[in-house]
């Protein structure tokens, strides 16, 4: 079993109290632990943005094919840590777990990815490609901007799908993982398979992208959409009109709605990718396991958590591994639980053999950069 201690209750008292501890060496390729945290129903999603902590001002930087924009947080040389967010959502659902990694002594990374706030891309004639495999080279390009050899990657949503590919095909550049709804890597023909009516129900909005009135639909109501997403996928956070805003400012990147669209119906094998990608995603199709040391989250009110407390991916995590449901979280896990995302994040990097605090953690540097 996982064996840990308190992690720290507030950001505004400044550092988190006491060390989480690593997932033990119970924690084997053979064990799945499911670990749940009751959350009081005062205590989700409640706080006002007045009372949570901001990014400072943002940061850009060439990568690839993009112009990225990202937050950071915490001492320059620490271990690092990237925080990859989801859709209908972006950077600030880690404005509340970032200082606490911080505090711990870890460089944090926020990036939005394509399509979403300030990040752009560099060429008006690039192809504006959604498909899986793009965004984790958009990822590696940014650790190589960045100078980092090696981090943590820790997502949930589009952002849990890039970081098990990343962990996945490019295990050289991962310290650990943290994976919400465990293992996302799309695999296309399977997909042409249905669902059970009640789950394809609440995929509803990828049939409505698939269509020119779907289109003009986010074009128009992105962000009457987006909150309605929210509120489907999180029934128990009760987010204010402030901190909708604040994110939905993301949406009116002037690439998102294509990013969107392209991103769902190629998951449906209604577009096509860049060709030039082909193999990585056979190479994604054949499912590749992870062996990384990894915690997967499950938001037990998600309404895409599978059942069965993450049996049903479990296979696909070789290395070290835990599994945690959150009870009374749904979809955006850390913004709805920051300091249970933040907890299995300190987590994870102790189990990799990482340790944040200053003076103990060791900066992760491309040679030669």
């Amino acid at each position: 079993m996982i064996s840990r201690r308190t992690f720290g209750k507030t950001v505004g008292k400044g550092a988190a109290a006491a060390s989480a501890a690593a997932l033990s060496t119970a924690c084997s390729t053979a064990a799945s632990v499911d670990h749940h945290e009751p959350r009081p129903a005062a205590d989700r999603g409640t706080r006002r943005p007045a009372a949570e902590p901001s990014f400072g001002p943002l940061k850009q930087v060439r990568a690839g094919v993009l112009n990225v924009g990202y937050a950071e947080a915490g001492p320059a040389h620490g271990p690092a840590v990237l925080l990859l967010h989801g859709w209908p959502y972006d950077i600030h659902s880690y404005v509340a777990v970032a200082p606490l990694l911080a505090a711990k002594g870890y460089r944090v990374i926020v990036p939005y990815l394509r399509g979403h706030g300030t990040t752009r891309f560099l060429s008006s004639t690039t192809f504006r490609n959604a498909q899986q495999s793009v965004f984790a080279l958009d990822i590696l390009a940014l650790m190589d901007a960045l100078r980092i050899d090696k981090a943590i990657l820790a997502g949930y949503d589009w952002g849990s799908r890039t970081a098990d590919i990343i962990a996945a095909l490019w295990p050289e550049r991962v310290r650990g993982l943290v994976s919400v709804s465990g293992y996302l890597i799309t695999n296309r023909a399977a997909n042409k398979q249905p669902l059970p009516p009640k789950l394809e129900w609440a995929w509803w909005y990828q049939f409505y992208f698939a269509t020119e009135r779907g289109r003009l639909g986010l074009e128009r109501n992105r962000r009457e959409l987006a909150r309605l997403i929210w509120t489907f996928n999180s029934p128990t956070w009760h987010f204010d009109a402030a901190t909708f805003a604040r994110t939905a400012a993301a949406f009116s990147n002037p690439d998102y709605v294509r990013i969107v669209l392209h991103n769902y119906r190629w998951r449906l094998g209604l577009a096509e990718g860049d060709p030039r990608y082909d193999g990585l995603e056979r190479r994604l199709a054949e499912g590749p396991v992870i062996t990384v040391p990894t915690i997967t989250l499950d938001g037990a009110d998600d309404p895409f958590t599978p059942a069965g407390g993450g049996s049903s991916y479990r296979g696909k995590f070789r290395g070290r591994y835990a599994h945690r449901t959150l009870r009374g979280v749904g979809h955006n896990v850390p913004q709805e639980a920051p300091e249970a995302f933040a907890r299995a994040v300190v987590d994870v990097a102790e189990a990799a053999g990482v340790v944040g605090a200053d003076g103990f953690g060791t900066a992760e540097r491309r040679p030669g950069k």
